[in-house]
């Protein structure tokens, strides 16, 4: 991995479960007897959506898409390909995309089309952790765990070269 290592912590565990506690009751309050599909972003969201949909006391479904956009670095390629597909039609369903980070938007930018495409009622968009300053598109975030500053994080589902999603945190990433 060339060096490259957790290093300060810039959320803490703590910190993880009590806004994840707080979004989970929001999307609940919003979403009560509408039975939402969350949609869930691979893999980076899936550590963040497992922990959700336990803090959602709501019916709900879950479904995942695949993403690609980094081609296994820290830099995104700036091209966005879907490599999994949802296994649930969406169709007159309300869907909330679950997704761990918003930077330049074009991913999520991607994806909101490719789901409205399928004419869900509502799209609305769950993301851990925004980094606005990246922001190269508009982006619509409906719930937001945390603003986080332009700096390469891992753990807590965020991986480098498939590393680190396990840590119980989100650190930056340093060395290299």
């Amino acid at each position: 991995m060339g060096g490259r290592r957790p290093g300060r912590v810039v959320i803490s565990e703590a910190e993880l479960e009590a806004r994840v506690a707080e979004l989970g009751r929001a999307i609940a309050r919003d979403y009560a007897g509408r039975e939402p599909v969350l949609v869930g972003v691979l893999q980076g969201a899936f550590v963040f959506m497992a922990d959700l949909v336990r803090a959602i006391p709501i019916d709900l479904a879950t479904d995942f898409v695949g993403l690609q956009s980094y081609e296994g670095g820290a830099k995104s390629s700036g091209q966005v390909r879907l490599v999994s597909d949802l296994s649930l039609p969406i169709a007159d369903r309300h869907v909330l995309i679950v997704e761990d980070v918003v930077d330049t938007g074009l991913t999520l930018e991607y994806l909101r089309r490719n789901l409205e495409a399928r004419r869900p009622r509502s799209v609305r968009v769950c993301v851990l952790a925004d980094k606005a300053a990246c922001r190269q598109v508009p982006a619509a975030l409906d719930y937001v765990g945390f603003t986080i500053p332009d700096v390469y994080v891992v753990g807590y589902g965020f991986d480098y070269q498939g590393f680190y999603r396990n840590l119980p945190y989100v650190a930056a990433l340093e060395g290299g």
